[in-house]
């Protein structure tokens, strides 16, 4: 019934579509961008729902507040410490080599202000899991998701960086004036 609902609101009443050629297997991480507006977050579990599967997010620890935690974390968030260094990279590969499955989705840019400067964990949590990471465009202009690439890390993150964002770069985001990706 929630996948109905969800599948409903989001294609029908809210007009969007999907374009996805990349199978998700059982372990992956997909790094969604542009992520220029707290609605993202809306249209990502919509989506995830709709699509029927649970994806696991990061998200800065301000969010989890009491009450509102207990949400994100029922909806599969894992706050984020920002003020400090910690191995948590080493943790989340550590748990998406024990279990069946893993998903995660992170946003790489980490903020939803405008920055080139794109924040690399997802890189490293599945290049030491040795995960895909499946790319999840969203255009808000055509009002589609589309995934159509994935790239399994090698080891070469700054090339590979590189050619993330080159996917990226001519998708819109609801405040298209806050994404950036660096490149020309």
């Amino acid at each position: 019934m929630a996948r109905k609902l969800c599948r409903f609101l989001l294609f029908k009443v809210m007009g969007w579509k999907a374009v996805v050629n990349v199978p998700m297997g059982d372990k992956y991480v997909i790094a969604l961008a542009p992520h220029t507006s707290n609605f993202d977050f809306i249209l990502g579990l919509l989506y995830s729902r709709a699509m029927g599967f649970r994806c696991d997010f990061l998200m800065k620890r301000e969010w989890f507040f009491w009450p509102l935690g207990i949400l994100m974390k029922r909806l599969g968030g894992i706050p984020v410490r920002r003020d400090r260094k910690t191995s948590l990279t080493d943790q989340l590969a550590a748990v998406a080599r024990e279990r069946s499955s893993f998903h995660l989705c992170v946003t790489p840019e980490g903020t939803r202000s405008r920055t080139t400067e794109w924040k690399k964990g997802f890189y490293y949590i599945a290049l030491k899991a040795g995960l895909p990471i499946l790319l999840y465009g969203v255009d808000y202009p055509s009002k589609t998701i589309r995934c159509t690439q994935a790239v399994v890390p090698d080891g070469n993150a700054d090339q590979q960086m590189h050619d993330i964002k080159m996917y990226f770069k001519d998708f819109r985001g609801r405040h298209p004036e806050k994404f950036a990706t660096g490149l020309k």
